[in-house]
């Protein structure tokens, strides 16, 4: 039976042979070691490069709000005030997407940037400078300017903590200049964790080599259930208005033809996924509500981006303003930006506001290939392969040399070492969807085996930074679709609020458009009819403005209906958050008070669990006794929401694992379906049908059994964990977060991982609620996924706008804006989206002036 293995939870593993020097340096420690590492907030710091003197305004939680006369002095500035609350992370992300971690942390990094330096994210970004607008190079150069104004002034443990940890890793590291390079590479690591269903890819192939037929797979992937739940753009609301673009006719969708693999392991797992682990709870919600349901009369916006929970957060919230917008400065914006990354990626300026989450088209597929005397085969002819040479150097260690080669699909990952069970995958012969063997042309590869390549979009060069700061000078919907034109990768769903009234949607990036594959399972890259043919026209992508209803929700459910004459993608959410905002919406709209921000906040706090709807039925007629008969009481009574402090969504959450288990003894250990929609909606079908094959296990057999011996294991651990009655479990107990240091939040050392993680918080929600709080059902209860950052902007009082970060901007140990908003984020409390001078000025705290 074939192990999926789920993604490593360890970021930067640390070598044995340093642990006492760590707990040395953390025991160490001193206040004014600390404390000179952080940002001066008052006062005047000249800056080079600066033409004349920049504000930056900071409120109680310490959220900067820069101002300066020139777009560049005000990218400088953010490249500054970035690198003063957040330069590790910074530093940390470019080495990762630079395959460059085992300069810091040694031999255990190798294979991870073997794999990076074989996919050449960074080799990649270095193409796309010279393809951006001239005003976009301008901003980047600015921005590094002013990261390299910060470094010039500061060195070793004055740039932070962990620098100082750094010194005993790798004595002889150096932190380089920042380039614009390192932040274009950051958009290939938003990519690479937002590209779609290459896991999904990856598991079906390996569920049918592991003895499953075709058909259960397919039970195991349900299509999505577009007459239960909405998808964005609805039936009623066509493609939008007059002004939007035509429906086109209906059409047949690809056939699913590709072959599929005998094996495949973890290759994938040694790539940091730095938004997040992978997982089914990938995702994020927005919405968007004409002002015909608003109290103010004009449209409110909510978005609340679902990522993994880091110390500090991956968002960075910022107001970049120009003291007066124009054509030479254009920026007046406030939102969340990422450090390292100039502009604001999520937020509004003074006319637009605008929102993101993950479309999920399929843009990333595996090609099985046949690689002869340095040439692929294809169409029963050889095609050199592309080559290229990388080095990679490492901590006390010797460098490591290897060639890249790439085929007309991609970069060969099976070449990496970082992908050794990627080898094993290509060994055997593919066979086709229907378990017939798929012909070949000419004789065996050499050795007899396959290679395996990655097409992917994120590979091409491309100019999604140049929408990062069209969009944010964007003052109407044509504007801003005109600018989403350019953001190619990751592909996105898009909602858009204006202070004219107008509502929309727009998805923008690029999709491709396939041969006879379908992307769902592993090409033959022998036969170019599976090949790439292009790419779908952005006036195709599905895109509405003011539909009937005056509600646009996007919760990566799909985006279209089956109807849709082109393939995106059929691994979808399966839409119950998406359902469960709709029904909010739709009880709020009813009530004809008119929604307004602090309602919006409210409705994405929300915890009822749509799946247990389905479940909870079946689970009070099972036939318990004992603690499960106690906890069957409670359950009787649970109102299905996921508040941290219900005893009945403790019992159900601790029964969903174990009905997984059973049900699917079949499966390879681990299997991620997990709490995710898709597990819900398979389960909620398997209920129905107890005669199902999937009933019969090798330790419980039939669904009334499963369901009870499921009850009876979950009632056990309860009651030895918090006592013999049911009514005093609490979700929350089980079901914490700790805001994780990506680098060294994970290095098993106590007084370290102290240190750098944030302290833990009980939450509510859980996987694909509306507070969607995700959890590994195979690794505990504890929250892996999160509601990143909150936001609500009404586009009448743009200052009464709210928003929470899942910490705070600072990244500096001990200070004290870092894991300042944790506790606010947990209970559902926001802070004031000041976004007129006035306001900012009314709410600072602290000013600095950068002076040239």
């Amino acid at each position: 039976m074939v192990r999926i293995t789920r993604p490593v939870k360890r970021w930067v593993l640390i070598p044995l042979s340093v642990v006492l020097v760590l707990v040395l340096v953390a025991a160490g420690v001193g206040f004014w070691t600390v404390q000179r590492a952080f940002p001066q907030v008052d006062g005047e710091i000249a800056v080079p490069g600066l033409e004349s003197e920049v504000t930056v305004y900071r409120d109680r939680s310490g959220i900067p709000q820069i101002y300066a006369n020139s777009a560049e002095d005000l990218f400088e500035a953010q490249g500054f005030v970035h690198a003063q609350d957040r330069f590790w992370q910074m530093h940390f992300n470019r080495m990762t997407t630079s395959g460059r971690l085992a300069e810091m942390f040694g031999e255990e990094q190798v294979e991870t940037d073997v794999y990076l330096r074989t996919m050449g994210w960074r080799h990649v970004a270095e193409q796309e400078y010279e393809l951006l607008e001239p005003e976009t190079r301008a901003y980047l150069d600015a921005y590094a300017e002013g990261v390299n104004a910060y470094l010039d002034e500061r060195d070793g443990g004055e740039l932070g903590l962990e620098f100082s940890v750094l010194a005993f890793l790798a004595p002889d590291h150096e932190v380089e200049e920042w380039t614009p390079t390192d932040s274009l590479a950051w958009l290939k690591a938003m990519a690479w964790d937002l590209r779609g269903n290459m896991e999904d890819e990856i598991e079906r192939a390996s569920l049918l080599a592991s003895g499953l037929d075709r058909e259960q797979v397919e039970e195991l992937y349900p299509d999505f259930p577009e007459e239960e739940h909405p998808t964005i753009v609805q039936e009623e609301d066509g493609k939008g208005d007059e002004e939007g673009p035509e429906e086109a006719p209906a059409d047949d969708a690809p056939a699913p033809a590709a072959p599929v693999l005998q094996e495949v392991g973890a290759g994938l797992d040694s790539v940091p996924s730095l938004l997040g682990p992978e997982g089914p709870d990938l995702g994020s919600n927005s919405w968007v509500v004409s002002g015909e349901h608003t109290a103010s009369g004009l449209p409110v916006l909510a978005n609340d981006p679902h990522l993994g929970p880091q110390m500090p957060s991956i968002w960075y919230q910022t107001g970049l303003h120009c003291t007066d917008p124009g054509e030479a400065c254009p920026f007046d914006v406030t939102g969340f930006s990422f450090a390292g990354l100039p502009g604001v990626v999520i937020g509004h300026n003074a006319d637009v506001s605008w929102g993101f989450t993950n479309l999920g088209p399929d843009v990333a597929d595996l090609y099985l290939e046949r690689i002869e005397d340095g040439a692929a085969i294809v169409d029963g002819e050889p095609e050199p392969l592309d080559t290229r040479e990388e080095t990679v150097r490492v901590a006390d260690g010797e460098p490591v040399e290897f060639t890249v080669r790439s085929t007309r699909h991609g970069p060969v990952l099976s070449d990496a070492e970082a992908a050794l069970d990627l080898r094993g995958f290509g060994e055997a012969p593919p066979v086709d969807t229907d378990g017939e063997p798929v012909e070949r042309t000419g004789g065996e590869p050499e050795d007899g085996g396959y290679a395996v390549s990655l097409a992917w979009t994120a590979l091409t060069p491309g100019t999604t930074a140049d929408a990062i700061f069209s969009m944010s000078t964007a003052s109407d919907f044509e504007e801003f679709r005109d600018a989403a034109r350019s953001f190619e990768v990751p592909a996105q769903n898009l909602i858009y609020a204006d202070t004219e009234g107008t509502i929309g949607y727009q998805a923008p990036g690029t999709v491709p458009v396939r041969g006879k594959s379908d992307g769902r399972w592993p090409a033959p890259g022998w036969d170019s009819s599976y090949d790439w043919e292009g790419y779908l026209d952005f006036e195709d992508l599905p895109s509405v403005r003011n539909p009937d209803s005056g509600v646009i929700v996007t919760a990566n459910q799909a985006a279209v209906g089956s109807d849709y004459p082109h393939f995106l993608t059929e691994d979808w959410d399966h839409g119950y958050r998406a359902a469960r905002i709709h029904e909010l919406l739709q009880e709020e709209i009813d009530a004809g008070d008119g929604l307004t921000a602090e309602d919006m906040i409210r409705l994405q706090m929300d915890t009822a669990h749509l799946g247990a709807r389905d479940v909870v039925p079946f689970l009070l007629e099972a036939d318990v006794d004992g603690p499960a008969a106690r906890a069957q009481e409670v359950l009787a009574d649970w109102d299905m929401d996921q508040d941290a402090d219900s005893a009945g969504a403790a019992f159900y959450n601790a029964v969903w694992p174990r009905l997984l288990d059973l049900t699917f003894d079949e499966l390879p250990e681990e299997y991620p379906m997990g709490g995710s929609s898709r597990g819900w909606l398979v389960v909620s079908r398997l209920l129905e049908d107890p005669d199902s094959h999937w009933w019969q296990g090798e330790e419980v057999s039939g669904r009334d059994a499963v369901l009870a011996a499921a009850m009876e294991q979950a009632a056990d651990e309860l009651s030895e964990r918090f006592g013999d009655d049911p009514s005093g479990w609490r979700w929350g107990e089980m079901h914490t977060l700790t805001p994780t240091h990506p680098s060294l939040g994970t290095s098993g050392i106590g007084p370290v991982e102290w240190i750098f993680n944030g302290s833990p918080v009980q939450t509510s929600g859980g996987s694909s609620t509306v507070n969607a709080t995700g959890w590994d059902h195979a690794e505990g209860y504890e929250v892996t996924w999160v509601p990143s950052m909150r936001m609500a902007v009404d586009m009448d009082d743009l200052d009464a706008a709210r928003w929470i970060d899942l910490t705070g901007p600072s990244g500096h140990a001990f200070h004290p804006d870092r894991g300042s908003q944790t506790e606010a984020w947990a209970t559902g409390e926001t802070v004031p989206m000041p976004f007129t001078r006035g306001a900012v000025e009314e709410a600072a705290e602290d000013t600095l002036v950068l002076v040239p």
